[in-house]
Formats: structure tokens, C-alpha cells, sequence
């Protein structure tokens, strides 16, 4: 009988002991410098958008916040060293679409993106854009269907990888053209715009953030965004839905992620204090200025998104029979 008395009251005890410690460390976070790791290399949206985060958010929350590069294999090195990584808020992950495609386009994964991490908020939505090199005499997405159908070989495109939503775009853009094209993935956005830049590739679907400084300085033409509405960035450039590719509506969202089993208060606390500094004015200004629309949603939203948008790519992934071992 005391045994069957004391269990339970034993067991009472721990988790009491355990929630008063959980509370007492949210209290006091952060209390040393957090890591946010970007995997992805230097120069593209994602580090754009991290450095944009941090240097706010450092000052919001009293502590520095680093940016790690972790680049590799569409983003999901990065993502696995933080799925590995303690759960107390100090190592955080800024994910991407991508990460919601890796799920079905990769035959194993050392993480489960929906179960492995403790979605923060969307940080903000970058438009993709078709972009070809100015010296091209297309002016048109028609131009450059004709071009592709015409040409003697297949017109090469660029992505930031196999498996990542460039990737899906170019499958699903040649499938709607009815034109075939070939893939050529990069470790990131700085090496493909480099090579666009130089005529090695003929076109690319990045995001428009990367690309935006050559738009600007006439050395890359956008066609088309690949978005339902036009980018406030790009107001005269068209959608691909009116360049004829009815449906087509794809775009990058980053958002931030920790280690599943965080806890809710210190979720909760960078939530808070991530989303003030996504909707303050010099934020949105410096979104503004690299072609990104800030989101600052609830951690509720960031998850059902995730989940949608798994289900989406799980679709598109199998008509483009994009898969990688």
C-alpha cells in the first residue's frame, strides 16, 4: 500500500520540480548569446533576412544573435544540426520553404521537419522571379518559350539545389510551357547569379532579393514573378498566370525555428519579442528595399503552414518525379 501511495505522489513531485524549473529558465532567457543558423551560403535572402533579424533582435532581447552558415544538401544539414541541438531556445533554425519540400523529395532524412522543430513565426515571404541576362534580346516570357522550343539543346536553368523550391519552379514553369529544360543546382544564390551573370546558365527563379541589385543596375531582366499577385518591388513586371501559366502561384517564405521540445514560455518569449521587430518600421523598410514582404505571424500559423505546404510539395514533387536519395 505505501508503495501504491507514494508513486504517484513521487511522480508529482518531479513534474512540479520540472515545470518550476522549465518556468524559471524562460524567466531568465535568454541569459547568453543565441545562435541562428542559416543554411544556406552567404549573400542570398536567407542571410539577408537573418542579418536584417538580428541586429534588432539582439537589442530587443539583451543578447547577441549570431548567424551561422550551414550550408548544404538544400538547406538540410543546417536543419538537421539544429533538430539535434539542445531544446532551450539558444540554437534556432531560420527555415525555409525548401525544408517543407525536403520531406518528399528525399528518401531519408535525419529529421522530420514537421516533428523535429518548434515552428517561432514566419519572418517574411520573398517573391520568386524569372530572370534572364539583360544582354538577351527576349523580352518576354512568350520570347523565351520560343527560344527554348527552337533552340538546338535544352536551355539551362539555375537553382540553390535539388529539391529546393527553384528547383520545383523550373519543372513545373517547362511542364506548363510545354518545353524541356535542363537543371543546373548550385550551393547557393551568389554562385548561380555569378553564373547567370556570365551567360553559363540562360535563366534562373530565385528569390527576388539576390537578384534585386542587378535588376536595378540593368544587368538582369525579370520576365516574371512567380507569385498570384505582382511584387510592390517589381510593379511592372508581370505573374507568370499573366504570361499564360494559369495556376501558377509559388512563392519563398523563411521563418524561424527551434529544436522540438523548447519550451512553450521561451518559445513564446522569442515569438514575441521576433514578431515586434518584424512589424516596426525600420524592418519593414529594409524589407522593403530587397524585394521581401515581412509576415510576423503566430507559432499556431508558422505550424499550420508548414503542414499545408507539405502536403502541396509532396503533390508537386511527384508530377515533376523529383526525388533524391
Amino acid at each position: 500500500m505505501k508503495t501504491s501511495f507514494f508513486r504517484p505522489r513521487a511522480t508529482f513531485v518531479a513534474i512540479a520540480l520540472g515545470l518550476t524549473s522549465a518556468l524559471a529558465a524562460a524567466q531568465g532567457f535568454p541569459a547568453k548569446p543565441i545562435t541562428l543558423v542559416v543554411p544556406f551560403p552567404p549573400g542570398g535572402s536567407s542571410d539577408v533576412l537573418a542579418r536584417a533579424l538580428t541586429d534588432k533582435l539582439s537589442q530587443s532581447l539583451g543578447q547577441p544573435v549570431i548567424v551561422e552558415s550551414r550550408p548544404g544538401a538544400g538547406a538540410t544539414l543546417g536543419a538537421a544540426y539544429v533538430a539535434a541541438a539542445k531544446p532551450d531556445g539558444y540554437t534556432l533554425l531560420l527555415g525555409a520553404v525548401h525544408h517543407a519540400i525536403a520531406t518528399s523529395v528525399y528518401k531519408k532524412l535525419p529529421y522530420d521537419f514537421e516533428k523535429s522543430f518548434a515552428p517561432v513565426t514566419t519572418l517574411a515571404m520573398v517573391p520568386n522571379v524569372l530572370v534572364i541576362n539583360a544582354k538577351s534580346p527576349v523580352t518576354d516570357v512568350r520570347g523565351l518559350v520560343a527560344e527554348a522550343r527552337a533552340a538546338k539543346d535544352k536551355l539551362a536553368y539555375g537553382s540553390n539545389g535539388n529539391g529546393t523550391l527553384q528547383h520545383l519552379v523550373g519543372t513545373q514553369f517547362a511542364a506548363l510551357s510545354g518545353i524541356e529544360l535542363l537543371h543546373v543546382p548550385y550551393k547557393g544564390s551568389a554562385p548561380l547569379t555569378t553564373d547567370l551573370l556570365g551567360g553559363q546558365v540562360t535563366m534562373s527563379f530565385d528569390t527576388l532579393t539576390p537578384v534585386m541589385p542587378f535588376i536595378k543596375a540593368g544587368k538582369l531582366r525579370p520576365l516574371a514573378v512567380t507569385t498570384a499577385r505582382r511584387s510592390s518591388s517589381l510593379p511592372d513586371v508581370p505573374t507568370l498566370e499573366e504570361a499564360g501559366l494559369k495556376g501558377f502561384d509559388q512563392g519563398t517564405w523563411f521563418g524561424i525555428l527551434a529544436p522540438a521540445g523548447t519550451p512553450r514560455d521561451v518559445v513564446a518569449k522569442l515569438n514575441g519579442e521576433m514578431v515586434k521587430v518584424i512589424h516596426s518600421p525600420d524592418f519593414k523598410k529594409r524589407m522593403a528595399d530587397v524585394g521581401a514582404e515581412p509576415i510576423g505571424n503566430s507559432a499556431e500559423q508558422m505550424a499550420e503552414q508548414i503542414k499545408s505546404d507539405t502536403a502541396k510539395y509532396a503533390r508537386l514533387s511527384r508530377e515533376a518525379n523529383v526525388v533524391i536519395d
